[in-house]
């Protein structure tokens, strides 16, 4: 079984990256709606608004993640590792499961990398430097660059509403992650007290207004950081899961503009982001690198 085009949860959909790419295995088709990218870190903000005398578990559940998102958006410079996994659900019922490890560094307010690699090996990468964002496929050769100034905010609302990029734990990484998620979430829980890869943290149920429950468990102290997170899609065939490790937190990284920069291997051709429009078909614009 083959998750490349039809897994929810990839750094970024490939067929927006096409040099004549094929739809392959038709056994798999996406179990996961496209709120996934705006509903992975959805702390419980809202919930006090839906119940004007929140209960004590609902009152540290509302604590717990106000510190995160708060603590989040105010770290300037960080990088992380996440391995994570996801289910395709077959048209059988049966669901499979598929993966990736991802290293994401982060450089308020305009530079971010992904560097990805995929349960079955493939390696993506995903820049952007404050003027460009750039996807780079090393095992076809390909690239997709577009000029895009601003900030990381406006980067990741533009690759995810116009140029279709899947960016799992996106609103990770966004300034107003706060504001945006007063709207999601109708009910939160504090579950207990564990440990993490031998981080203590709080772990936290929630549900959002979308059909989608998640858990997240934040590390105690004074670096409140999310250290798991599972999101249960409650109404897709089969219930499918995402769960995604953060680990290796550093929030002090040594950090270069050489580190946001892209410039093409030898022989990379270099082709169009396709967003999807409808149900139209996706067609193929390559031509080569300036290197050529």
């Amino acid at each position: 079984m083959n998750p490349s085009k039809h897994a929810a949860f990839i750094a970024y959909d490939e067929q927006h990256l096409t040099k004549g790419f094929c739809m392959k295995n038709k056994s798999l088709y996406f179990a996961l709606p496209a709120i996934t990218l705006l509903a992975l870190m959805v702390p419980a903000l809202g919930a006090q608004e839906q119940n004007s005398t929140p209960s004590a578990s609902e009152e540290r559940a509302m604590s717990v993640l106000k510190s995160m998102s708060q603590y989040l958006v105010q770290t300037q410079n960080f990088s992380v590792t996440v391995r994570d996994g996801y289910d395709a659900v077959q048209q059988s019922g049966q669901r499979v499961e598929f993966g990736e490890v991802r290293k994401m560094t982060v450089s308020r307010p305009d530079r971010l990398r992904i560097d990805v690699e995929r349960s079955d090996g493939e390696k993506k990468l995903v820049v952007f430097n404050g003027k460009e964002l750039t996807v780079y496929t090393p095992k076809e050769n390909v690239y997709a660059s577009v000029s895009k100034q601003g900030n990381l905010d406006q980067v990741i609302k533009y690759a995810v509403d116009d140029l279709r990029i899947r960016v799992p734990l996106a609103m990770m990484l966004l300034s107003t992650l706060p504001s945006e998620l007063d709207n999601l979430v109708v009910s939160a829980d504090y579950v207990e007290r564990t440990t993490i890869t031998d981080v203590p943290c709080d772990h936290v149920a929630a549900r959002t207004n979308r059909g989608v429950d998640f858990q997240v468990w934040v590390a105690q102290g004074t670096e409140p950081v999310p250290r798991r997170v599972v999101i249960t899609y409650k109404d897709e065939p089969g219930e499918p899961q995402f769960w995604a490790n953060l680990s290796n937190w550093n929030l002090a990284p040594e950090i270069s503009d050489a580190l946001f920069a892209f410039t093409p291997p030898s022989g990379a051709d270099r082709v169009e982001f396709l967003a999807e429009l409808g149900n139209a078909s996706v067609t193929a614009t390559p031509e080569k690198g300036a290197n050529q």
